[in-house]
């Protein structure tokens, strides 16, 4: 059966500093998904781009002694860098700030206000007179309204969950001058949700969203849904409201948008179809991959943006935990706030795709990475199972018999049982289960070795170097290495490159799967991941 296509987007990284660890759970989970579908032959898009508007931009900025486009410009060529070098593979990594991103921003709030859902009112807001200027959310800290619990941001509490203006803190604070902010009135656009309540709750209903972040959502409908505030004012880095002064788009309007306006960079280079993508009728699935921070941007005020505009709704929410390190935050004090850079300098990448698959399943818990835990895993399975398969293999063949594989599969049964694997496996993919796949494709791993050590090729070979049942064994374990590989290769794709010289191949795709390599010439087995040592990770955090 034909899929359809299949579109994926990531949240985009806030354009004013490195990737880290933490944002590599993400990218990497969205991209094992794209590689898959691909794998399977799916017509596959992986969209992203930077974040690159908002009062944090324009105050680092500030900071940099450099303009907010040029300093946006320069974060995202190295933050796409970065990602790059953990073989994250979009097909466009566009930006916020841009020409389409604005004229689509400028068309669906036309949209929005055509169609009645536009409102505007004057609200009271946090300002700092020193800095001569109003204060986003996460400017202002003081204590919970609701429970008390000291320095906390101005828009939820860390400690209860509960939401609230910045205006309803005890005691609040300026971050920029440490002064008690004054409260200043101003007129505000905001988007009408109450009108929208059988949609979302409908939308609710469905299964675009992981249970409990639907229940969680649900909470909202207790009471009337407040109006979303989509503005901002100056001074603000953004684009500015048609039709009113010295406003500006909030960058939760405009930075969702960005996926659409992502697409739109790459269709006006490639004649992709916009109505197709992204039409109210799109047979195109559409998955969108985020962190539980912001499940309710996604799973409330973007749909009802969507909706309202007429275009189409994504059919998938995947929503991840966030990532400690060694069961606690990272920490840039004590040295565990890990960039992408830092990591690269010591370890494969493809170790940590390979431990956070090892991780990923369906629930938005937190991640730990146990360092310990991380080289256990990673020589355990990556090494001690799954390359040792061919390690173990490929050097009777080369010495022997001039790497070529038997003409026949030496045991039916346990390649049936093998690639007997792939559908439940696929089904893990599909549903971004990826910590079920690899259990499953270890459990497979381990049949292929308890088979070479039952036939023992080593001690055969002893006895007659040519023996033909030393090709067949060992050609057996090649064979199924091959399949692993192919199961592996969303995950590992930097090994899987080196595979595939290996074995001659030009793919490792999953149609390959039910096609043995019979009477097929390999290369010379090289060293495909070395094992992981304790001076290497305490060296990640003791640098």
């Amino acid at each position: 059966m034909t899929q359809s296509p299949l579109m994926i987007t990531a949240a985009l990284p806030y354009a004013n500093g490195d990737i880290h660890l933490g944002h590599l759970v993400e990218y990497i989970q969205a991209d094992i998904a794209a590689r898959f579908a691909r794998s399977q032959g799916r017509e596959t898009l992986y969209l992203c781009g930077s974040d690159a508007h908002g009062t944090p931009i324009m105050l680092k900025a500030a900071e940099n002694n450099e303009s907010p486009e040029a300093m946006t410009k320069r974060v995202r060529e190295t933050q796409l860098a970065d990602l790059n070098a953990f073989h994250v593979a979009f097909d466009n990594f566009h930006t916020t700030h841009s020409p389409e991103n604005q004229a689509i921003v400028n068309e669906m709030y036309a949209s929005l206000k055509a169609n009645g859902h536009i409102i505007k009112k004057t609200i009271s807001q946090a300002y700092d007179e020193e800095h001569q200027m109003f204060l986003p959310d996460r400017y202002v800290r003081g204590q919970c309204p609701k429970c008390g619990a000291p320095d906390q941001y101005g828009d939820n509490c860390e400690q209860c969950g509960a939401s609230y203006d910045p205006t309803d803190l005890v005691d609040p604070r300026s971050t920029l001058s440490g002064k008690t902010p004054i409260h200043k009135d101003a007129e505000h656009v905001f988007l009408a949700l109450e009108p929208m309540r059988d949609f979302l709750t409908q939308w609710l209903a469905g299964d675009a969203l992981p249970p409990h972040v639907a229940n969680k959502l649900k909470e909202w409908f207790e009471e009337e849904l407040r109006p979303w505030d989509i503005s901002r004012n100056a001074p603000y880095f953004g684009f500015p409201i048609p039709g009113e002064d010295d406003a500006y788009f909030y960058v939760w309007m405009d930075a969702p948008i960005g996926y659409i306006a992502s697409f739109k960079h790459l269709a006006d280079q490639t004649g992709l179809d916009m109505e197709r993508y992204w039409g109210k009728d799109s047979d195109v699935t559409l998955y969108h991959v985020i962190g539980k921070d912001i499940a309710y941007f996604h799973g409330l005020f973007w749909p009802a943006v969507l909706n309202a505009c007429g275009k189409r709704l994504p059919n998938k929410l995947f929503v991840h935990g966030y990532l400690t390190l060694n069961g606690e935050k990272m920490s840039k004090s004590r040295g565990t706030f890990i960039t992408a850079q830092r990591y690269l300098k010591h370890l494969n990448p493809d170790c940590l795709r390979y431990y956070y698959a090892a991780k990923l399943n369906t629930s938005p818990d937190d991640i730990d990475l146990n360092l310990e835990d991380f080289r256990f895993r990673v020589n355990a399975d990556l090494v001690g199972k799954y390359i040792n398969i061919a390690s173990r293999c490929a050097g009777f063949l080369r010495k022997h018999f001039d790497n070529t594989l038997s003409a026949e599969l030496d045991d039916m049964d346990l390649w049936q049982a093998c690639i007997g694997a792939k559908n439940e496996i696929a089904d893990c993919y599909h549903a971004m289960d990826y910590a079920r796949a690899i259990r499953h494709i270890m459990s497979v791993a381990d049949r292929i070795n308890q088979y070479i050590d039952h036939h023992k090729p080593w001690a055969l070979a002893k006895e007659n170097a040519s023996n033909p049942k030393v090709q067949a064994i060992c050609s057996m374990g090649i064979q199924l290495f091959r399949v692993l590989s192919i199961y592996l290769a969303p995950v590992i794709p930097s090994i899987a490159e080196s595979v595939k010289t290996f074995l001659n191949v030009e793919h490792l795709d999953w149609a390959d799967l039910d096609e043995p390599l019979l009477g097929h010439r390999i290369n010379a087995f090289r060293p495909l991941l070395g094992r992981i040592t304790s001076e290497q990770t305490d060296t990640l955090i003791h640098e």
